[in-house]
């Protein structure tokens, strides 16, 4: 049986994320909930007690009769309440072929989704094809003793972290509005700093609900100098992964990176949390680049990164990436490629 969850389902949805085996909190109703970029769905299939499901956001292609599927920002993919290496064959299969009749039935062109570098979604959509290889991104190992952990960082970076001590820098974990407005306004200047995409950037509420969902285990803190606020993180736990979702430092502290002290702080705070890894992410883009290279002088687990990037109808994407009149020698990876711009960029 195929079912195509919308957000007003909130229960179901709740109870197909809370009974999987594997999820992280982007998989969540309330997370969803908070996206203001399309329609959120969570297609189901299950047989008996057995049950895959996939969320999206459905998005309308302006001007055109058809629409397409993404994921929501953050690692998503497919979730399961068995494990993928249990699934039968002619279950997958049939799970496959009912997500393709909802994507005919939805007039679907095409079906993007990031998928958890954590999780061994790869078998659910291997007859499928499309898993796009994305890069890499790093995890600190929480079951490692806080002094082993430590002595993975790169020397300097152990340094670096006295430093910010010495001058004054202080972790603080906190939760009133004043302190979630303030974190808003520190994330926001980051984002527009490096000149992150409108959809990067947040209203006050998103920050509040965020906080406040019954559905999410979940701690704000803020590094503070003398009494100022000056970085900032709200980090989520989930089935024992620490994600730091939403980081960020003011521009005129950038140089002493007091976002370093902030990570190691997060790594004690994870333990008590029950976390057995934090993901820091990947580079800008998911590249190797400075952004990456900052991030793994703090460990040396590295994991793959994919997203699956799924042509449902092939005359219709070609006929939308023809209007755009791209040359065909372009080296560019996006997708859909109809839906590409200059401006487009995500930051992990």
């Amino acid at each position: 049986m195929k079912r195509l969850l919308q957000l007003f389902e909130k229960e179901d949805w709740k109870y197909y994320v809370g009974n999987s085996l594997q999820h992280d909190f982007y998989h969540t109703w309330h997370y969803h909930s908070l996206d203001v970029g399309g329609e959120p769905l969570l297609f189901v299939y299950e047989e008996g007690e057995t049950y895959l499901a996939f969320p999206f956001i459905k998005r309308e292609i302006p001007g055109e009769e058809y629409s397409d599927l993404t994921s929501i920002y953050g690692y998503t993919g497919p979730i399961s309440n068995q494990k993928f290496t249990d699934l039968s064959p002619s279950f997958l299969e049939n799970f496959r072929t009912s997500f393709l009749e909802s994507l005919k039935e939805e007039k679907i062109v095409s079906v993007f989704s990031t998928l958890h570098p954590f999780f061994d979604q790869r078998l659910s959509l291997a007859e499928l094809g499309s898993i796009h290889s994305n890069g890499k991104t790093v995890a600190i190992d929480l079951s490692l003793s806080l002094e082993t952990q430590r002595k993975k960082y790169h020397r300097r970076l152990r340094g670096k972290i006295r430093q910010l001590k010495s001058k004054g820098y202080v972790v603080r974990e906190s939760d009133s509005i004043e302190d979630i407005d303030i974190f808003a306004n520190i994330y926001t200047e980051n984002m527009k700093r490096i000149g992150a995409s409108d959809s990067y950037l947040f209203p006050g509420s998103y920050f509040r609900d965020l906080y406040h969902s019954d559905e999410l285990s979940s701690k704000l803190l803020l590094v503070y100098l003398h009494d100022k606020a000056v970085s900032g993180v709200y980090m989520v736990c989930t089935n024992e992964i620490i994600q730091a979702h939403l980081l960020g430092t003011l521009t005129a502290y950038l140089p002493d990176s007091p976002a370093r002290l902030l990570t190691d702080e997060i790594t004690v705070i994870g333990r008590k949390m029950g976390a057995r890894y934090f993901h820091l992410g990947g580079g800008f883009n998911f590249k190797r680049d400075s952004l990456f290279e900052w991030k793994a002088c703090f460990s040396d687990l590295i994991l793959d990164f994919s997203s699956w990037r799924f042509i449902a109808n092939p005359a219709v994407y070609d006929a939308l990436v023809e209007k755009l009149e791209i040359r065909e020698t372009a080296d560019i990876d996006f997708f859909p490629l109809y839906r590409y711009s200059k401006t487009q960029g995500y930051p992990s």
